[in-house]
């Protein structure tokens, strides 16, 4: 890694007993009564490419939308129509834009789950200051890169939690907040689930199916019911600590592993690399 002393290290051990942490310290999530979903149709692992709505249902019967007032929630969702969907569609980010992203961040940084987080990077030297901490997640998350044919097209987060379409077929979007407000516009329709977390409250997990204005998923895994620096915070912490490797973390005593992706083909800084994606994996 290339870190002075193997105290450095994030160990396997560090990693369950931090991500513990995290999920004791996500204050903004939803309460079980914040959320009612109907998953219904449970699609075998042949099933998942075949493209057929077994469900005919939507997958959020309610959502408390008093959640989306809280400043970390209110900050994300403003992020979300600041993306051309389309991969190879040139990125033209506006001074407000940039604004609702430093807001975001300014947000996430402000709640105990990310001065968490924090605290046991900058324990682990990995920065020295919550400032470079900022401004490195800044670049990580936001910085655009070429997914098409050199335009400046996508950046982690939008690929991440927003969606993007690439080849005909919907890339990345593992977000359970995009998800819903997109369901209730009519604009994603939901076909089936693969998986569904042990959780029986929330943060859940769940694999799911579905067309984004007849675009496909085939298996698009998110976390349900979490606040959006739970989701933010998880995913930096694995791709600092086990870039394109399985991170295996605890949450409320049940196992969890998430995978991240560098992006290779250009890099910010002093050869860091961008979040290519981040999502959640079954096992």
């Amino acid at each position: 890694e290339g870190f002075s002393s193997s105290r450095d290290a994030i160990t396997d051990e560090d990693l369950l007993q931090v991500s513990e942490e995290l999920y004791k310290a996500d204050h903004n999530k939803a309460r079980p009564k914040d959320i009612a979903i109907n998953p219904q149709y449970q699609a075998s692992p042949d099933e998942t490419g075949d493209q057929e709505d077994r469900s005919p249902l939507p997958l959020y019967k309610y959502v408390n939308e008093e959640l989306f007032s809280k400043p970390t929630y209110a900050s994300f969702i403003k992020l979300l129509d600041n993306y051309q969907r389309a991969t190879g569609r040139e990125e033209e980010v506006t001074a407000e834009e940039l604004r609702e992203q430093d807001n975001f961040l300014r947000e996430v940084m402000k709640t105990e789950l990310m001065k968490k987080l924090f605290a046991f990077l900058h324990k682990k030297n990995r920065y020295g200051s919550e400032q470079e901490f900022l401004a490195d997640l800044k670049e990580m998350w936001f910085g655009l890169y070429s997914r098409g044919d050199g335009e400046q097209d996508s950046s982690g987060f939008e690929h991440v939690f927003s969606g993007e379409v690439k080849k005909g077929k919907v890339s990345g979007f593992h977000n359970w907040i995009r998800f819903y407000l997109l369901e209730k516009q009519g604009s994603v329709n939901y076909f089936s689930h693969n998986f569904e977390g042990p959780w029986d409250t929330y943060p859940d997990v769940l694999g799911l199916q579905f067309s984004w204005d007849g675009f496909y998923k085939e298996v698009g895994s998110a976390f349900i019911g979490s606040s959006p620096e739970f989701e933010f915070g998880l995913y930096t912490l694995c791709f600092i600590a086990r870039p394109g490797r399985g991170c295996h973390l605890s949450l409320g005593g049940y196992s969890l592993s998430i995978q991240t992706y560098p992006w290779t083909k250009s890099t910010y800084g002093n050869g860091k690399k961008y979040i290519a994606t981040a999502y959640v994996i079954s096992s």
